[in-house]
């Protein structure tokens, strides 16, 4: 699993729904689809809400770091940095400006796989 699906995951299941086999059974494919569309997931609520319960007040919104360590992910430079090259930010070196850049490309990618984000955390 690749450490951008890790925090995804964790982000995107903070309102995930139990669904039990007969529903499964039972729902069409096409109103599975229908469904899928609509559900869009609230990142920065989510995020929002874990902040809430965690025991520091973390600055996910512009912080790497500060969201890694959020989603109880490894925050460290080297974790970081094969994040960037996975995201494709090109020419990481851990700079204030490279973590902003970094955790704007990671709101990025999770748009673009699912969740609604703040235009202004992306624009």
């Amino acid at each position: 699993m690749s450490f951008l699906s890790k925090i995804k995951d964790k982000i995107f299941s903070e309102n995930a729904e139990d669904i039990s086999v007969e529903e499964v059974i039972t729902t069409s494919f096409e109103e599975a689809s229908k469904e899928a569309e609509v559900a869009q997931i609230d990142v920065a609520a989510n995020l929002d809400a874990m902040n809430a319960k965690h025991a520091e007040d973390l600055n996910w919104r512009t912080s790497i770091v500060d969201l890694l360590k959020l989603v109880g992910e490894d925050s460290s430079y080297g974790a970081r940095k094969g994040l960037a090259a996975e995201v494709g930010v090109e020419g990481y070196g851990g700079s204030a400006d490279d973590n902003i850049a970094l955790n704007k490309a990671v709101l990025v990618r999770l748009s673009k796989e699912g969740g609604t984000v703040p235009d202004d955390l992306i624009i």
